[in-house]
């Protein structure tokens, strides 16, 4: 299970296309599915509407097939009584020979169910019809003679046609002959009303299917540019990630190059000139010994004083790199002994104020603040001509701040239009490394550097030990 989430684990750049690509995807979906509901919304009420105008024109036609035929034998019709058989044969004849079309007919049913006239289908003749129904169970006749006794309507049912003896959609037009109670009526079929309206819904779903592979066919194109300007992105991303490694390994090589250069020019020039003092104090007392000089004890002591300065050059070299009181005591405590140091050495007025911290500051942190006075420090000693130096170290809601102001000439032109040392330089990167920020505030009347640290490198206070409860 674990492999397999290792497999499944995404890098950076994969979350970051899915990232962009799974709105775009959803987008495109969602625009599609919309655009096929509104298309099959307005195509099914154009359909609608033209089958509605087909059937109407169909069952207009067949009114009016029904009504010339009624005027046909009307006047047979209008002066026969209701039992004169001989004009109900002549009313037959005459709708027996209305043959119209490939399919075209009238019928004649009694309201009792019996059909008179088919022309088209003489096996119905003479038999009773009543309870027919089509093969989807609808009644065909007992609806006709139904229509026919209220006056006159239509009827749709499956009827077979005679030019093929297939079984399609008819839609009949009955008149009730009251009279003799006949059922006379035609109908047509409308299997090529319905062949358009399903061609047209066809046609529809055709070209929603387009639609849908449009859409489909342009997010892919996008998914495509997302895919293409991410890989332009990323090698770009990695050209400029790759010039500034290499440009930080430099400035790390640079660094390490100049605290090396620091430290042997402070051994060379410091504890190399000391001992070299203790060892010439060394040769004069042994001489002074082996010729019983009484001076020999003045040699020894200067000897003795070079060597202990020996000893507290290397302390204080040791407490550059690395300050043990600063692991040991926080960063207040080694700022003020910075500072002290620092006043003793160069005898400039170096003061330092802070105030408690609420919250203790990790180690990054203390770090980062202790180099910079450090390094602040160096360039008021080598550069300023200053002869006050104060420093100070707050806490507030943002996170801290570190201030170190010197009342010496400030920053030269070109220092303060970029090109800094690496001292300055070190200072703005281990600020960025923080996430935070450094401020220079040069002027004629001295230089002031702010480091800021942000709230998220202050650890939350220490809890008191709570005293135990007697028993």
């Amino acid at each position: 299970m674990r492999a397999l989430l290792q497999t499944l684990r995404l890098s950076y750049g994969q979350k970051l296309f899915l990232l962009a690509s799974v709105p775009l995807v959803l987008a495109g979906a969602a625009i599609a599915l919309l655009v096929a509901h509104h298309a099959r919304m307005l195509a099914e009420r154009e359909i609608q509407t033209l089958e509605t105008q087909l059937l109407d024109t169909k069952m207009q036609e067949l009114r009016n097939y029904v009504t010339q035929a009624r005027n046909g034998f009307y006047f047979i019709y209008g002066g026969a009584a209701p039992d004169d058989e001989a004009a109900k044969i002549k009313v037959a004849q005459i709708l027996a020979a209305m043959i119209y079309g490939e399919d075209g007919s009238f019928f004649v049913y009694d309201y009792d169910g019996t059909n008179l006239v088919s022309p088209r289908r003489t096996d119905l003749i003479g038999r009773n019809w009543q309870d027919l129904t089509d093969s989807e169970g609808t009644p065909i006749v007992g609806p006709l003679i139904e229509i026919a006794r209220q006056g006159s309507g239509y009827h749709s049912y499956l009827w077979p046609k005679p030019s093929t003896g297939e079984e399609a959609r008819m839609v009949s037009f009955v008149m009730g002959f009251q009279d003799w109670q006949w059922a006379v009526g035609t109908g047509v079929f409308i299997d090529d009303v319905l062949a358009t309206v399903a061609a047209s819904r066809a046609e529809v779903e055709a070209r929603v299917r387009r639609t849908f592979v449009y859409i489909g066919a342009i997010t892919l194109c996008a998914l495509l540019a997302v895919f293409l300007s991410g890989i332009a992105m990323n090698l770009r991303e990695r050209r400029l990630a790759d010039a500034k490694l290499k440009e930080l390994t430099q400035r790390v090589f640079d660094a390490q190059e100049a605290e090396r250069g620091r430290v042997a020019r402070e051994l060379h020039d410091g504890i190399s000139q000391i001992l070299v003092g203790v060892k010439y104090a060394l040769d004069i007392t042994r001489r002074r010994l082996a010729q019983q000089d009484p001076r020999a004890m003045d040699a020894l002591d200067r000897g003795h004083s070079a060597l202990t300065g020996a000893i507290q050059e290397v302390r204080r070299i040791s407490r550059d790199l690395r300050p043990g009181v600063l692991d040991d005591l926080g960063l207040g405590p080694a700022l003020k002994a910075l500072t002290d140091d620092f006043h003793a050495r160069t005898g400039i007025d170096t003061r330092f104020d802070t105030v408690v911290f609420r919250n203790r500051m990790d180690q990054e942190g203390r770090i980062a603040l202790y180099r910079i006075a450090q390094e602040a420090l160096t360039n008021v000693e080598r550069h300023s001509g200053a002869t006050r130096v104060d420093i100070d170290l707050r806490s507030h809601r943002k996170g801290a701040t570190l201030r170190v102001a010197d009342n010496g000439c400030g920053l030269d032109p070109d220092r303060r239009a970029g090109h800094a040392g690496i001292g300055l330089r070190n200072m703005q990167e281990r600020m960025d490394q923080l996430g935070g920020t450094l401020r220079i505030l040069s002027s004629r009347s001295g230089t002031a550097i702010e480091a800021q640290i942000p709230l998220s490198h202050l650890l939350p206070p220490e809890e008191s030990p709570q005293p135990k409860a007697r028993a």
